[in-house]
């Protein structure tokens, strides 16, 4: 595997290898990170820097998967670094919140630092000397990267050559930021946004008190100051200015996609609960578990809806190990879908348990807790809705069409090859959203914020449900395929839904016109998805539940 210097490493490692980080993880759940010591963390608001730095020790070593192996790394890919990040997650999303802060803090030196700073500070990451934090929101700015009010005022030596620049300003949200060894910091030069090291202890580097949050508690969330802080010009990564926006556009893709695998896990982690609860709780003379009226509402579409992002999220990866592309849409798709699936399914796991889901000991009031945030950071919901209905508008526009037709030929292809997978509803969902899009964008519906949130919805989930059909289709399995129609019918709900709001919210369109367009769709092929739909969940349900038919 190489380091292309421009993109995030690609490449990845064995199945076997994979499969060892993540048993090293499992283990840490029973020694380490005990749901005992992570309730303890959560109630008193802790970070464990201990536990977190023996996680990092040369006797484990989890931050190698992500370190490039000519930096001492294992040079694991995205798809082992959404697997592992997943897992961690599962146990604690606090502590899976601090293992992602290393990843993050490191990605500016990974693709654009010099080769003498990979070595320096991607070495001392891989030794496991040091934690890392990414210092890149600001109060007022937000998420809005090229709202920076951090500066960074080169400064010059009596000869006129650049020896470094004062950096003064203000970061919040930081995670471990009040912990780390070192942060990757941007600031605004005059050439532009540029990534610095900047070390604990250096004169005017001010970490502060972490704050007090609803959630992720086992994390560590501070704010820093910069007051008149000297960073050397060697600690400019890339020793160029003005390209740290590019390089953090660089892996959004990517850092996305590993917070949609952070809210996978504590998704699944969510319903491992709720599922053996449900199996053991007797209410009413019989076990919960066979209540179809309880399984089918609270259980089973979240378990479909992980499923689905699941098979998301594993494509999405697999090609950025393997294509040259940053995959910034998919990345925000991955995160848009599978954070808002995961907060309603521990919204729901948590009525499904009753007054138990909201006691401590039974662990689900702390997830619905820690999951809130997956939907907030690295670009709340709303930021990723605009940037998937930007991008999916212009493509569907500049392709004329074809981006979302030729997807929907590709799913009528597989319907003939597999007729029981809801490859025909998706398609046909596709091709209302190509529709909808072209109407909305012929009569100006597109200066609408809320036209644009809702064709993001439309788009993020066709994409999601042609993922998992081809899934169900490769499977071929009872429950798989099963899952994909759920999943299908969902798809052909959202879309109906969104359209209607599309085209008839708002006076701008003439109720004929609204009308008329309403009645050239193929809706009828979408409501056919609601054939056989509670069938196909009670046999998801018996096999989830090991129901006996």
């Amino acid at each position: 595997m190489t380091d292309t210097g421009t993109h995030h490493p690609q490449g990845g490692l064995d199945e076997e290898t994979r499969q060892m980080v993540v048993d090293t993880v499992h283990q840490l759940s029973k020694r380490l990170l005990t749901k005992k010591a992570v309730l303890e963390w959560d109630r008193d608001e802790i970070f464990p820097e201990a536990a977190v730095r023996e996680m990092l020790s040369p006797e484990i070593g989890l931050q190698l998967l992500f370190i490039p192996e000519a930096y001492g790394g294992m040079g694991g890919g995205a798809m082992d670094c959404c697997v592992v990040t997943q897992e961690m997650s599962k146990i604690c999303l606090g502590v899976g919140t601090a293992f992602f802060a290393i990843q993050l803090g490191s990605d500016p030196i990974i693709v654009g630092g010099t080769e003498a700073q990979k070595e320096k500070w991607l070495g001392a990451v891989a030794e496991g000397h040091s934690l890392v934090a990414y210092a890149v929101t600001e109060p007022e700015a937000g998420s809005n990267l090229a709202s920076l009010k951090t500066k960074a005022e080169p400064v010059m030596d009596d000869s006129d050559t650049l020896t470094g620049y004062r950096i003064n300003g203000s970061k919040q949200f930081i995670s471990t930021g009040g912990y780390a060894d070192f942060v990757t910091v941007l600031a605004q030069t005059p050439e532009g946004p540029t990534f610095f090291v900047v070390e604990k202890g250096t004169e005017g580097f001010v970490q502060h008190k972490g704050e007090e949050k609803h959630g992720i508690r086992a994390s560590n969330t501070s704010p820093l100051t910069f007051s008149d802080v000297f960073v050397p010009v060697e600690n400019m990564i890339g020793n160029a200015p003005g390209k740290g926006l590019k390089q953090a556009n660089q892996v959004f893709g990517y850092t996305r996609l590993m917070v949609a695998a952070m809210a996978l896990g504590a998704g699944e982690a969510v319903l491992d609960i709720a599922i053996p609860y449900a199996r053991e709780r007797v209410q009413f003379g019989s076990p919960l578990s066979e209540k179809k009226g309880y399984t089918n509402k609270l259980i089973v579409p979240h378990w479909v809806n992980m499923k689905a992002a699941s098979a998301y999220i594993e494509a999405i990866a697999r090609r950025l190990d393997s294509e040259g592309e940053d995959l910034q849409v998919e990345g925000s798709i991955a995160k848009l879908f599978t954070t808002e699936s995961a907060n309603r399914a521990a919204d729901d796991a948590m009525q499904a348990l009753g007054g138990y889901g909201y006691i401590t000991e039974f662990g689900v009031e702390k997830i619905k807790r820690d999951v809130k945030i997956t939907c907030i950071y690295e670009g709340t919901s709303e930021i990723q809705q605009n940037i998937i209905s930007t991008f999916r508008w212009k493509k569907t526009r500049k392709t004329k069409g074809a981006y979302y037709e030729e997807m929907a030929q590709g799913l009528d292809g597989l319907h003939g090859n597999c007729g029981q997978a809801g490859c025909r509803t998706v398609a046909a969902c596709a091709r209302v959203l190509n529709r909808t899009v072209d109407f909305a964008h012929e009569n100006r519906l597109t200066r609408h914020q809320q036209v644009m949130f809702a064709l993001a919805d439309m788009m993020a989930t066709v994409e999601v449900g042609d993922r998992m059909a081809r899934l169900a289709v490769k499977q071929a399995d009872d429950i798989s395929l099963a899952a994909a129609r759920v999943f299908a019918n969902t798809c052909a709900r959202l879309v109906a839904e969104k359209v209607r709001l599309i085209v008839m919210g708002s006076d701008a369109v003439d109720a004929e016109t609204s009308d008329q367009f309403l009645r050239s769709l193929d809706l009828p092929a979408l409501e056919g998805s609601y054939r056989g739909l509670i069938d196909d969940m009670d046999r998801i349900a018996d096999r989830i539940f090991e129901r006996v038919s």
